[in-house]
C-alpha cells in the first residue's frame, strides 16, 4: 500500500499522485450486492440545485456494506479486497459458513483468506466485530456504533482510527480521530483495527479533470463575480468587496459556529476538538 509518484512529463504529474492499489485482489465487484447509483446533479425534487458544484462524473454501483455485522458467533473468510467508488476506504467480500456473502469496510493488514466473525466473546484481533465493554483499553478501533444495534457511524474513512481511552459505569471514552473525546456505551460494537487505504490523506489529485471525475464541478471565488451574485463581488481590480468572507446567502464562512447549543449529544462530548 502506497502512493505513485509520476515523472512530470506534464504539468499536471509534476503535482499529483495516484494510489497503487496493492492491496486491491479484484477488479470486478461481487454484482448480486451492488446497484447502480442515481445522480441528482445537486437538485432536488423540484428541480432545484440545493447542493452546488455537483454533476458529471463517472458511472458508479453503489456497495451494500454490513455495518451491523450482526451474524454473531459465524465465522467468515475474506474472498476479496475491493476498490469502492462511494468511499475512501477498501471494502472486503467476505463468505460466512452458511454460504452468505457480505460487505464489509476492510481493515488495514487484512488478506484473503483470513477469517473475521462478530461477537461479545470472540478474539480481541484485527477485522473482528464487538462489543466496546469487550475490547482492552488503549485498542484501536474503527466502525464504532453510537447506539447498540443501529451499525457503525463513527470512524469508516480510509486511515482513520479511534481510541479507548477508558470505562466508567456503562460507558466508554473514545477518542476520535479529530481528537475530540466522546462517551459511547459500553455495549456498543466496534471493529479492531485501522480503516484501510492510510495513504489516502496524502493523494493530491493534481489537475481539474480529476475532480471532474468525481462528479465536482468548478467553483469561482465570491471576489471574481459581479455584485448581484456574490456579497464579496464588484469593485475594481482585487477588491475584496468590503465584507467578512460569506456565502452568495450571507452564511460566514470563518469562525462561525453553526452547533446549536442545546444539541442534545453535548453531554457525550468530553473533551471538544477545538480544545
Amino acid at each position: 500500500m502506497g502512493l505513485i509518484k509520476f515523472r512530470p512529463v506534464t504539468p499536471t504529474q509534476r503535482y499529483g499522485n495516484v494510489s497503487d492499489f496493492a492491496e486491491i485482489t479484484t477488479d470486478r465487484p461481487y454484482k448480486p450486492l451492488t446497484y447502480v447509483k442515481k445522480r441528482t446533479g445537486g437538485r432536488n425534487n423540484h428541480g432545484h440545485i440545493t447542493s452546488r458544484h455537483r454533476g458529471g462524473g463517472h458511472k458508479r454501483r453503489v456497495r451494500l456494506v454490513d455495518f451491523r455485522r450482526n451474524r454473531l458467533g459465524i465465522e467468515a473468510t475474506v474472498l476479496s479486497v475491493e476498490y469502492d467508488p462511494n468511499r475512501s476506504a477498501r471494502v472486503a467480500l467476505v463468505e460466512y459458513t452458511d454460504g452468505l456473502k457480505s460487505y464489509i469496510l476492510c481493515p488495514d493488514g487484512l488478506k484473503v483468506g483470513e477469517k473475521v466473525v462478530s461477537g461479545p466473546n470472540v478474539e480481541v484481533k484485527v477485522g473482528n466485530h464487538l462489543p466496546l465493554e469487550k475490547i482492552p483499553e488503549g485498542s484501536m478501533i474503527h466502525n464504532i456504533e453510537l447506539r447498540p444495534g443501529l451499525g457503525g457511524k463513527l470512524v469508516r474513512a480510509g486511515g482513520v482510527v479511534a481510541q479507548i481511552l477508558a470505562k466508567e459505569n456503562d460507558m466508554a471514552h473514545v477518542k476520535l480521530p479529530s481528537g475530540e473525546v466522546r462517551l459511547v456505551p459500553a455495549k456498543a460494537y466496534a471493529t479492531i483495527g485501522q480503516c484501510s487505504n492510510i495513504d489516502n490523506e496524502n493523494i493530491v489529485l493534481g489537475k481539474a479533470g480529476r475532480s471532474r471525475w468525481l462528479g465536482i464541478r468548478p467553483c469561482s471565488r465570491g471576489v471574481a463575480r459581479n455584485p448581484v451574485d456574490h456579497p464579496l463581488g464588484g469593485g475594481e481590480g482585487k477588491s475584496k468587496g468590503g465584507n467578512h468572507p460569506q456565502s452568495p446567502w450571507g452564511q460566514k464562512s470563518k469562525g462561525l459556529k453553526t452547533r446549536r447549543r442545546d444539541k442534545a449529544s453535548n453531554k457525550f462530548i468530553v473533551k471538544d476538538r477545538r480544545k
